[in-house]
C-alpha cells in the first residue's frame, strides 16, 4: 500500500485540508477485499482510477458499485467497502464548512449520502477522469485534481468565521465546549447550531462526538498495541460509557469487535488520514 500526502495549491487552503492519493495492490487469491469503513468528521470527494469499488451501506443489503467519482457528505452510519484487487484512489479531504463552500447547498440533505460527482459537474468530471486514467505518477495525478478545484474557486462561497471555529473544534478533537466554538463563530447559540446545520449538516455535540470517535479508531488502526482505556483517555473520554456509547452508535459495534475486524482486514483506510 502506498500512500501519498500534498497540501493543496495556496489558493484552495481555506477549505481543503489535503489531497491524498493512494494505490493498493492486493493478489487475486485473496478473494474480496473488504473493509470496515466508520464515519469521520471530514467531508470528500473521491476519485477512483483502477477497479471500480463497492460498498455495503447496510448489512442486509448487499454491495452497490460506485462511480468513478464520488462526493461523500457527513456520515453517521459505518459502511463497508470491497476495494477489488487494485485500488488506485484520490481523496480530497474538505476542512468544516469547505464542502459547502465547494458545493454551495446544505450539507443536512447529504447526511449519510453518496453522490456521484459527474451529475454535479457534468462534463468537466468526465474530462477529469480522462486525465487521471493518463497520469503517470502521484505528482501528475495530484496537479490534475488540483486543476480541477482551481477551476471552481469562482463559484466558491465566503468564508465565515464559522469555519475557523469550526477548525478549532476539530484540532482539539472535539473537546472544546460547544459555547466556546459558538462564541469563536460571533453567533448565539442558536444561530450556531442553525449555520452548523447548513455548513456541516449535523448538529455541533453530535459533530464533536464523531471527532472523538474518529480519532480512537484511527488511533487503533495505526497502533494496535495501545490498550482501548490508553486510547479513551488520549480522546478525552472521562468514562467507558461514554466510549462504548460512541462505538455502538457509529461503528455498530463494541471495540473489542473493532479489534477483532481490524486484524482480519487486509488493508486500513482510515489509519492515514489527516484531519
Amino acid at each position: 500500500m502506498q500512500t501519498q500526502f500534498y497540501i493543496p495549491h495556496p489558493l484552495l487552503r481555506g477549505f481543503i485540508q489535503c489531497i491524498m492519493v493512494i494505490d493498493v495492490k492486493v493478489a487475486a487469491s485473496a478473494g474480496p477485499v473488504v473493509i470496515p469503513y466508520p464515519p469521520t468528521p471530514q467531508n470528500s470527494l473521491f476519485f477512483y482510477i483502477d477497479d471500480p469499488i463497492q460498498v455495503q451501506f447496510d448489512d442486509t443489503g448487499g454491495f452497490v458499485l460506485q462511480p468513478r467519482s464520488v462526493i461523500v457528505g457527513p456520515q453517521l452510519t459505518p459502511v463497508k467497502i470491497d476495494i477489488n484487487q487494485s485500488h488506485k484512489a484520490v481523496r480530497v479531504g474538505f476542512h468544516p464548512g469547505g464542502l459547502y463552500r465547494f458545493l454551495g447547498f446544505s450539507l443536512h440533505e447529504m447526511v449519510d449520502g453518496n453522490y456521484n460527482a459527474a451529475d454535479i459537474f457534468g462534463n468537466a468530471m468526465q474530462r477529469v477522469q480522462q486525465q487521471l486514467q493518463e497520469a503517470g505518477d502521484f505528482d501528475a495525478i495530484k496537479e490534475v485534481v488540483e486543476q480541477f478545484l482551481l477551476q471552481r474557486l469562482q463559484s466558491l462561497k465566503p468564508v465565515l468565521p464559522f469555519d475557523q471555529a469550526m477548525l478549532q473544534l476539530m484540532k482539539h478533537n472535539g473537546n472544546t465546549p460547544i459555547e466556546e466554538i459558538a462564541s469563536l463563530s460571533c453567533l448565539s447559540l442558536r444561530q450556531f447550531e442553525r449555520v452548523c446545520k447548513q455548513r456541516i449538516g449535523l448538529p455541533p455535540k453530535l459533530f464533536a462526538r464523531i471527532i472523538r470517535f474518529s480519532k480512537a479508531y484511527r488511533l487503533r488502526e495505526n497502533f494496535p498495541l495501545i490498550s482501548w482505556t490508553s486510547i479513551a483517555h488520549e480522546c478525552g473520554y472521562f468514562d467507558q460509557m461514554h466510549f462504548i456509547r460512541d462505538f455502538k452508535q457509529f461503528a455498530r459495534v463494541a471495540p473489542g469487535i473493532i479489534e477483532k475486524e481490524l486484524e482480519q482486514a487486509p488493508v486500513r483506510l482510515q489509519g492515514s488520514m489527516r484531519l
